[in-house]
């Protein structure tokens, strides 16, 4: 494939129908499958792209299909485009023993009846094509790959699948490269992409500049939620990939929490570095991209907003009833200072930040990773400025977290973190956060509620964790 190569393709028809009936039961297995516990009724082919021919002994197809499901899990209730999804989809004869874990069936009706299909991200071939692609800028129908000039990518690197992640699906090459694919696609700008390329200009350390990117050019009117929504959505491409330097040997931040916990090992000095880290990461984002102000009618809404999760959580989950009232004074007390004409600085940041989004260096410097937010959110929300202060609260949580996961509980642990955190943050920012212990309290209120919801879906037996936090924001005005 010749630098900046095009090449245009045609899928043959009928293709989508003829892998419906397996993907109805293969993707919601999948761990990053956003719709469970809701049936999948149908699907919409948003794009398509042949990248081997079908006819070919491998076969492989890039889909971008959205998937149809009930917006409640009732029976009888009507159908909804969700969301879409970027699938790899290889097509062999039959599978070797090794790719027995990426099947997906069996394809007995149309244009590959008679063929196996399976998940194409475990297989060699195909994930050296993605390589080979964004090394040499190509562009397969709508499909475009591009890449930093500046960094060289050498050929013939070896993959191999990343079997850890949830939300997403990653390859390594050779450990020099890793390749974050997105799995749920929306059209427009996104901060996993955005942001990495904006602390790159600015010249930050503190998080892997992207080599290279893949995106999708698609027709709006083949996207039914695209053709109906919001109309600076249409025209936007998908944001599919990201290639990024593999930060060999480095430590995920959560794991490596863990394992101090699990030795009685004291943390407060890898905390305080990763509250300058991240104090590094606001100041350069801040320099990088507008930040606005918010005044009392921006506060109100974001209160506003506050208020309203709480109150939908008090319905799904019944347990944090009993301290409604005192959780809703955190919110209140943040506008009754809006009210009274105080204003906070809004920037860009990462919008998820916890212990599994920091890597840490053999050397022991920290790294930054994973800007996408959160997925769930609407993409125009994930790119709103926040105060900063939302980060910092999310890593509050997060030795929380890893605190009451083990087994005793060691709450002393965490606040000795979070007091490090919060120094080494004030360290490289100048601002500690705990001076402004209302809106701190405001965000780590909200992100509890945010986790007591999750876990009461997905992870009931992790409840309590969570809750033992409900406990203490809703009877305290200030952080303990």
């Amino acid at each position: 494939m010749s630098e900046a190569a095009t090449r245009t393709v045609a899928t043959p028809p009928g293709l989508l129908a003829s892998l419906e009936p397996l993907l109805r039961e293969w993707l919601p297995r999948q761990r990053w499958f956003a719709g469970k516990g809701r049936p999948v009724t149908g699907f919409t082919l948003v794009a398509a792209t042949e990248l081997l021919p079908g006819t070919a002994k491998l076969g492989l197809y890039h889909l971008l299909v959205r998937a149809h499901q009930p917006l409640v899990p009732s029976h009888g209730a009507p159908d909804h485009p969700g969301d879409c999804y970027q699938l790899l989809i290889g097509v062999r004869e039959a599978l070797p023993p090794r790719l027995a874990p990426a099947l997906i069936g069996h394809v007995s009706t149309g244009p590959l009846a008679g063929r196996t299909v399976y998940d194409a991200l475990h297989d060699t071939r195909p994930a050296e094509l993605l390589l080979e692609a964004l090394r040499t800028r190509a562009r397969i129908g709508g499909l475009r790959f591009d890449r930093d000039p500046q960094q060289e990518i050498r050929s013939g690197l070896v993959p191999r699948v990343v079997t850890a992640e949830q939300s997403n699906s990653s390859i390594v090459y050779g450990d020099t490269f890793i390749l974050k694919l997105l799995r749920r696609i929306v059209p427009g700008i996104n901060p996993d992409l955005e942001l990495p390329l904006a602390l790159a200009r600015e010249g930050c350390p503190r998080v892997p500049a992207p080599t290279a990117w893949m995106v999708a050019d698609v027709d709006p009117a083949a996207d039914p939620v695209v053709l109906g929504g919001p109309a600076d959505s249409a025209g936007q491409p998908y944001v599919l990939g990201v290639l990024q330097p593999f930060l060999q040997g480095a430590s995920d931040g959560w794991e490596l929490a863990l394992r101090e916990l699990a030795k009685g090992e004291d943390f407060a000095a890898e905390a305080r570095a990763l509250g300058r880290a991240t104090a590094e990461v606001h100041t350069a984002l801040a320099r990088a991209l507008p930040t606005v102000t918010l005044g009392h009618a921006q506060l109100r809404l974001m209160v506003d907003g506050m208020v309203e999760r709480l109150d939908a959580a008090v319905q799904a989950v019944p347990a944090l009833r009993p301290y409604a009232d005192g959780l809703r004074s955190a919110f209140t007390a943040l506008g009754d200072l809006a009210s009274e004409g105080r204003i906070w600085t809004a920037q860009r940041v990462h919008g998820d930040l916890h212990l599994g989004q920091c890597l840490r260096s053999p050397s022991g410097e920290w790294w930054l990773i994973d800007f996408e937010g959160e997925p769930a959110r609407p993409l125009p929300e994930r790119r709103m400025p926040q105060p900063a202060v939302r980060d910092v609260a999310g890593m509050l949580r997060s030795f929380d977290y890893a605190a009451r996961s083990v087994d005793p509980a060691q709450p002393e642990w965490a606040e000795t973190c979070r007091a490090a955190f919060c120094s080494g943050y004030a360290d490289a920012s100048g601002h500690d956060p705990r001076t402004d212990p209302v809106l701190l309290r405001a965000f780590e209120t909200d992100k509890a509620i945010y986790e007591v919801v999750y876990e009461a879906r997905h992870r009931p037996d992790w409840l309590p964790v969570p809750m033992a936090a409900i406990e203490r924001l809703a009877s305290s005005g200030h952080l303990t």
